[in-house]
């Protein structure tokens, strides 16, 4: 199986990051203490015992990790930080192209709008980039240089104690149906992003929807997303992590999506309100392969919150990279979940024996279906350096293509 080193020096993506579950032990607690917010443990490996764990008994458990996280990341520099640390973890494993995910409502504060949330997050990615452009490594062409795009997410439900903004909008919408408060939430997101992007020049490509699915549909959102759909805003949705394959045709067919979070529900026929469940799920399957749409696996999370799966052989993944899916290995949360691109890759190429044009197709969806921040041309230029600097690791570690198919 393929070693570490080479794994380590392939370039990558990491489509589907979340800000807040990606912080350094270190800076939570330095930044926990400059606030006086007390945690469990003043240490990192008493965090890492109580908190943040190898394994979770269930969903509630792994989330409370970012009851930690979420409170101090509550002012301009603070959101910097951790986005440039971010950008310098991934590019410590030549993760290449980043997209990180942030909820920007769960950081507003009184002085600290969404596009000042957003401008934040991109000053520390940008700080990253350009570090890594004056590189040896970019300078002479030996990979592709550091790029990056945010993507937006909107909740499928939240409580008054989310954030300061979630109160204030419970607060003027008292006895409001849910479903219509969460909507207007997500509009609300949907309209300052787009302007944030338009008018800021900001490298927001994306719009999610995370949060439960179960008794949350995606119907309660179809607004927002028809709003970055005709604003050309791209458009992502964990879906079919807690739900069931219908969830993640919901996704695809109201919300419009061009990628899927998770996904991790997609054979669960078991799962289908119909008396032809099987068909339903392969002609879903089939649907998802020929329309390209990407999924964004993250296999060591759903291990830790999905009671079925404790194997990385459990996971689905196997299944979508045999039927030819456009799957792209991704670490979700990098502190809650104790991973890396690497050790994703390393995971999913042992567990199912994976051929390097496998690999190389796992890789190079990364680069082809991410949401580049710039023209058409500049992304197929970026690809081929992608593709290129995979061959020229390959080539150098005696790793040679067996198919020799086109990449999909």
């Amino acid at each position: 199986m393929y070693s570490t080193a080479v794994l380590t020096a392939l370039p990558k993506t990491d489509l589907h990051c979340h800000l807040d579950g990606s912080l350094r032990l270190e800076t939570l607690i330095e930044l926990s203490r400059d606030r006086g917010l007390p945690l469990p443990s003043d240490t990192p490996d008493g965090l890492r015992a109580l908190v943040f764990k190898d394994s979770y008994r269930d969903l509630a458990d792994y989330l409370h990790g970012f009851s930690f996280t979420s409170r101090v990341l509550d002012d301009a520099e603070s959101l910097e930080r951790v986005a440039y640390e971010l950008g310098q973890d991934g590019l410590a494993e030549n993760v290449c192209y980043l997209e990180v995910r942030l909820a920007p409502q769960l950081h507003i504060r009184a002085d600290l709008d969404v596009a000042d949330v957003l401008c934040a997050v991109d000053r520390g990615l940008a700080r990253a980039q350009r570090e890594d452009e004056a590189s040896a490594e970019v300078q002479a062409g030996l990979r592709p240089p550091f790029r990056y795009g945010l993507i937006a997410c909107a909740m499928r439900m939240f409580t008054a104690g989310f954030s300061p903004y979630y109160k204030r909008l419970m607060d003027v919408l008292p006895g409001w149906p849910a479903k219509e408060v969460y909507s207007i939430a997500s509009q609300s997101l949907a309209r300052a992003v787009v302007d944030a992007r338009d008018r800021l020049g900001l490298p927001v490509v994306g719009f999610d929807l995370t949060g439960h699915e179960a008794g949350h549909p995606a119907a309660h959102h179809v607004e927002a997303y028809s709003y970055a759909h005709q604003h050309f805003l791209k458009k992502a949705v964990n879906a079919g992590e807690a739900y069931g394959p219908q969830s993640i045709f919901q996704a695809i067919t109201l919300l419009k999506a061009d990628r899927i979070g998770h996904g991790t529900r997609l054979f669960a026929a078991d799962q289908v309100q119909s008396p032809k469940a099987e068909l339903y799920v392969d002609q879903l399957t089939e649907y998802i392969a020929d329309r390209r749409i990407t999924i964004e696996a993250c296999v060591t999370s759903n291990m830790q919150t999905i009671p079925t799966i404790r194997r990385v052989e459990d996971h689905p993944v196997g299944e979508m990279i045999r039927r030819r899916l456009s799957v792209s290995l991704c670490t979700d949360n990098r502190l809650l979940s104790h991973t890396s691109a690497t050790q994703e890759l390393d995971k999913t190429c042992r567990a199912f024996d994976l051929e390097v044009d496998d690999l190389r197709n796992i890789v190079l969806h990364g680069f082809k279906r991410s949401f580049f921040p710039g023209t058409y041309r500049a992304k197929r230029a970026y690809v081929r350096q992608a593709i290129d600097c995979f061959d020229r690791v390959c080539a150098a570690h005696g790793l040679q293509r067996t198919r020799r198919t086109p990449s999909t």
